[in-house]
């Protein structure tokens, strides 16, 4: 097929039993991100995302970004956050000011903590060991998702190991998921040139599926806007597609979630390129991320959850998102650190924040896990027959 309109009739034929059948090729999701009319593209996605998770619940998650270490040896140019080894600024938190930061989430009713840093060559193996198992032992209901793929390359090279052996020493100490951080663009065109120094995407891929192998949680994201064509977008989802199906074949836990959101360069290397126009030129605005969540919902059809990021597109435009294939408003986080040093101002939400875009785009709130088990909910946004303007029929 080459006409948008018809590529969006077939698909919202979809449903779980025939899904094979309706499966987007790269060509078709590329004239999509090209050709399709905005509005009846996030129909299409809605539609597929009811088809899949017709509850009509939008879930959230009650968690804690926390960033452990700012040593970096990657230096990626979008990243504001890192800070070389011997910096004036370079700092590592011990397990006492990190489980002083889980104890205050504790407090709101948090589930868990998403811990990553930088790939610091000073740490060894046993430190990562000691940390996970103290945390483990002093918040046993805390769920700890730590350190992404190249941060679990980093330390396998530090300690000569290999990544299966360091991820399975670090679930035997209490780790349960590993975050998709570090993944961006799974083109290696893109990442040679922002990311020399990082793994490719053949690597990513294999430390996730050694990661869905033991057991732990995972989840994929994607960072775009670095200037790649719509094209590379479509063939980071292909990867992905790729991944989730071995997974799924092999009878390993899939990716639980997808999470995309437009790289930030207000104040990184990579947005002063070009005489500084990178910082104007490149990145997403509201409309593409929109495109590109919607595109997502359709060609990912492996993937049961897809999460609206408030962070980098703020609460109003991740409550459209709810209502263009995202099921997930993404989580409180209280805090960050990353994305924040990019130039990101917001990076905290209450629980009545999400609650409200969640009520007012016409569904119902509900807390989870990491692993997507539902939790119980107090409501604390005012109903939705109070609103001044009833929301959306479902």
């Amino acid at each position: 097929m080459s006409n948008w309109l018809e590529i969006l009739a077939h698909q919202n034929k979809w449903t779980r039993k025939n899904s094979s059948s309706f499966r987007l090729s790269i060509a078709e999701a590329n004239d999509l991100y090209l050709n399709a009319d905005l509005h009846q593209l996030q129909q299409a996605a809605h539609n597929r995302r009811m088809a899949l998770n017709s509850n009509k619940e939008v879930t959230y998650l009650i968690d804690r970004n926390i960033n452990y270490t700012n040593i970096c040896t990657i230096n990626c140019q979008f990243c504001s956050f890192y800070r070389p080894p011997g910096h004036a600024e370079i700092y590592t938190q011990s397990a006492t000011e990190i489980s002083q930061r889980i104890t205050e989430l504790e407090t709101i009713g948090g589930s868990r903590i998403l811990m990553q840093g930088g790939v610091n060559p000073n740490l060894p193996l046993s430190w990562y060991l000691d940390l996970i198992s103290e945390l483990h032992t002093r918040h046993p209901q805390i769920m700890l998702d730590c350190f992404s793929p190249i941060e679990i390359e980093g330390i396998a090279e530090v300690c000569n190991s290999t990544t299966l052996d360091v991820l399975t020493k670090m679930q035997k100490a209490g780790l349960d998921g590993l975050p998709g951080g570090g993944a961006e663009m799974l083109v290696d065109e893109i990442r040679n040139d922002v990311s020399p120094k990082k793994h490719g995407t053949e690597e990513w891929i294999r430390i996730m599926r050694e990661a869905q192998s033991l057991g732990l949680t995972t989840s994929a994201t994607n960072v775009f806007g670095f200037g790649e064509s719509t094209m590379q977008r479509v063939e980071h989802l292909q990867e992905l597609r790729k991944a989730q199906d071995e997974a799924l074949e092999v009878g390993d836990l899939p990716f639980t979630s997808f999470i995309a959101w437009p790289v930030q360069l207000e104040v990184n290397t990579f947005g002063k390129r070009n005489s500084g126009r990178n910082r104007f030129e490149l990145g997403a605005g509201p409309s593409e991320y929109l495109r590109h969540i919607a595109i997502s919902r359709l060609f990912l059809d492996n993937f049961n959850h897809i999460q609206a990021s408030w962070p980098t597109m703020g609460l109003n435009v991740a409550q459209m998102a709810l209502l263009g294939g995202a099921d997930d408003a993404g989580s409180t986080m209280m805090e960050e650190n990353v994305v924040s040093a990019s130039g990101t101002e917001k990076m905290e939400a209450t629980e009545l924040e999400l609650q409200r875009i969640i009520s007012r785009a016409g569904f119902s709130a509900r807390r989870r896990d990491s692993k997507y088990n539902l939790l119980p909910t107090e409501i604390l946004c005012s109903p939705r027959d109070e609103l001044a303007a009833p929301p959306p029929a479902q």
